[in-house]
């Protein structure tokens, strides 16, 4: 990776991912885009360009000025969101990625996009879910993710695009505010920890769901990305997980810091439905195997790094 093109920049993974490739392989290296204009660092600390994917052609203008030889593409409506716009999602989700494809078919480029654990649907296994398993979600956002990593394989044995991803479990991060993902109470808790002491979820208890900090998600994505390419079997669905949390366990932890906090429930019946549909814990043999996927940080660690990162937080001071 020389020359890096990231879509959706500003999002959950992008304003972390921005930061972090361009630490490492160059400010002026990684071109980040979005559809939206921002103060955000990533916009003035390198090259940055309004993009909405769903522009075949302004991508491929930009790829092609800049001369990338990756891309990495993030721009996507998450799964609650998707459910309540289903159309929008679809032409968003799968627009977005046909466009991107071709614009790494055309410039030989390496190319990842991230999959989800949304990608299995009620009648996948429920523990331990097998890298190689049935898929029939019954979700707009599940099923955009079947079809990219089908399609991702088809650009791969087709075209011979070097196509990699990941199934993210939940993520969760201090930086970037939740954007209407299923999971995104384990993120929204520790901030209400910190603002009122207490929380009302919308998933209820004993919900099982897998989570990953999202320091571990970076690592994975650059690991997968440098990763030797003769030893990779699954390419663009890699299972990926460092913990499987109820809200309890979360709360639990939450306690060792703030022993007076307090966890209520008001079940979302759309966003439990999704979680239901989802597994309890998944199984990531393969990319342990294949390209060496580790993580650092389970819930006892995370928790502790969140709570003191969101403290110094301007805007929850006081």
């Amino acid at each position: 990776m020389k020359k890096i093109l990231i879509t959706g920049a500003l999002g959950q993974i992008g304003s972390e991912l921005t930061v972090k490739m361009r630490e490492i392989y160059g400010e002026q290296n990684v071109i980040a885009t979005d559809i939206r204009q921002s103060d955000h660092e990533i916009t003035q600390s390198g090259p940055f360009e309004l993009l909405d994917v769903t522009d075949a052609k302004k991508m491929f203008d930009i790829a092609k000025r800049y001369d990338v030889d990756t891309i990495i593409h993030l721009a996507a409506l998450l799964s609650a969101t998707a459910e309540a716009k289903p159309l929008i999602a679809w032409n968003l989700n799968m627009g977005g990625l046909v466009n991107a494809l071709e614009v790494a078919r055309e410039l030989r480029c390496q190319f990842f996009t991230p999959s989800s654990i949304g990608a299995f649907g009620p009648t996948t296994p429920k523990d331990h879910t097998p890298q190689d398993t049935i898929q029939r979600p019954t979700t707009m956002y599940g099923v955009n993710k079947v079809a990219g990593e089908l399609l991702c394989d088809y650009y791969y044995y087709k075209f011979a695009v070097d196509t990699r991803g990941l199934r993210f479990p939940g993520l969760i991060s201090y930086v970037t505010p939740p954007g209407g993902g299923t999971t995104d109470y384990a993120v929204e808790i520790y901030y209400e920890a910190i603002k009122k002491g207490a929380y009302t979820s919308y998933i209820a208890k004993g919900t099982y769901m897998d989570m990953m900090y999202m320091p571990d998600a970076l690592n994975a994505i650059l690991t997968l990305m440098e990763a030797d390419a003769s030893k990779l079997k699954h390419r663009n669905a890699f299972n990926v997980t460092a913990m499987s949390v109820e809200p309890e366990d979360i709360a639990k932890a939450i306690r060792k810091h703030i022993p007076e906090f307090k966890l209520n429930y008001e079940v979302d019946p759309v966003r439990q439905r999704i979680a239901e549909s989802w597994p309890n814990s998944i199984d990531a043999t393969a990319a342990k195997e294949e390209w060496g996927f580790k993580v650092e940080y389970d819930i006892e660690k995370m928790t502790k790094d969140m709570l003191m990162k969101l403290k110094q937080k301007k805007s929850l001071v006081g």
